[in-house]
């Protein structure tokens, strides 16, 4: 009976991330708070700390023209009292200048608990390729 509560909570929480995944892309950072815990940190690469998808949204409206996620599989690890969910794919779209890019590997790691995001962390390798676009390489 636990193996099936425990299954049903992680799939909760995996539709939940992937909902508030598709409601930042939009982006529509209230919809997408509705799927957070009140007091979730959002960390981003180079540790840059959010408190909330309108702060994530404000950012990236600075970082790209636009840009939306190409989710390829959600790895969904149930522990103790929260699921951890990671998000990996691609990120496409367009830098500020209009340049369109794609194939941008992110994952992102989701800590879930009673069906709320409690904690965000984004990694992705938009910061490699802007160096490489501006003759930047190591």
């Amino acid at each position: 009976m636990t193996d099936v509560i425990h299954s049903a909570a992680t799939a909760r929480d995996a539709a939940n991330v992937t909902a508030y995944l598709e409601a930042s892309m939009v982006p529509d950072p209230e919809t997408a708070a509705r799927y957070m815990a009140p007091g979730t940190r959002i960390v981003f690469t180079g540790a840059r700390v959010f408190n909330h998808p309108s702060e994530v949204t404000a950012f990236n409206a600075g970082r790209y023209a636009w840009v939306k996620k190409r989710m390829e599989r959600l790895d969904v690890v149930p522990g103790d009292g929260v699921t951890t969910v990671y998000s990996l794919g691609t990120l496409y779209g367009a830098w500020p200048d209009g340049t369109p890019f794609e194939g941008n590997r992110y994952v992102d790691r989701f800590t879930v608990r009673d069906g709320l995001i409690v904690g965000m962390e984004v990694w992705n390798d938009s910061a490699e390729r802007l160096l490489t676009k501006h003759g930047l390489t190591a």
